[in-house]
């Protein structure tokens, strides 16, 4: 365990930035303005989504259709991109352009090049100060060092899974507070985060090297 919580510096990093313990920093949400509609609410169990670009870090390109996202080393100078409130300025992090409040989703990501990820949720008014998976607003599946995890509030709890997949499920139930990492071959649930959701959450992608593809409006797998 100690060895995760060390690589968590790492892992959630970007041009030699270290995560700074929460406890020692004031984290706070995103004050979106009042005439910009910044989601979409959708309430179909199919839920479609696309990367929004409004919130993607410098280094991160969006492609096929904005459903794509390839890291870039250097990136784009921050200062020639549009200034928002939306945006990560500091995380290679990008959310999905959906917002949910209800009903249960399933969506699959597909991962080209890339040994360190992370899939899942996080709460749309998520501070852009904080990487997913360091504060109790965003819930994800990590992959690094050849290892999977799961984390929440800056805390890993390994996750037992066989390889590196080139594509993985992630099952949401907003009701029932349930998020799982599903093999997509089985298909069956690896691992699940439990939680009680209180607000409004989208899809939430962080990436340090390759690609993922993000593959949204399917249906459930059976027997999940």
């Amino acid at each position: 365990m100690a060895s995760y919580l060390a690589a968590t510096v790492r892992y959630c990093r970007l041009a030699g930035r270290s995560v700074t313990p929460l406890s020692s920093r004031h984290s706070r949400g995103v004050d979106l303005p009042t005439r910009k509609r910044y989601f979409f609410t959708s309430t179909a169990n199919n839920l479609q989504f696309k990367l929004d670009e409004r919130t993607a870090h410098s280094s991160l390109d969006l492609f096929k259709k904005d459903t794509g996202v390839i890291y870039r080393m250097l990136g784009l100078d921050p200062s020639h991109m549009q200034d928002n409130p939306e945006r990560f300025r500091d995380w290679a992090i990008v959310f999905g352009n959906e917002k949910i409040s209800s009903g249960r989703h399933y969506w699959e990501v597909t991962v080209k090049k890339s040994q360190e990820f992370r899939v899942g949720v996080a709460e749309a008014l998520m501070s852009r100060e904080d990487c997913v998976g360091t504060n109790g607003s965003s819930w994800v599946f990590g992959y690094a060092q050849r290892k999977w995890f799961a984390m929440t509030n800056n805390k890993i709890v390994p996750v037992t899974l066989v390889g590196k997949p080139d594509r993985v499920g992630i099952l949401l139930d907003y009701e029932a507070g349930l998020l799982g990492l599903v093999d997509t071959e089985k298909p069956r649930i690896i691992h699940t985060i439990r939680v009680q959701f209180k607000t409004s959450i989208c899809p939430a992608f962080g990436l340090w090297d390759g690609e993922l593809l993000t593959h949204s409006g399917l249906e459930e797998p059976e027997g999940l």
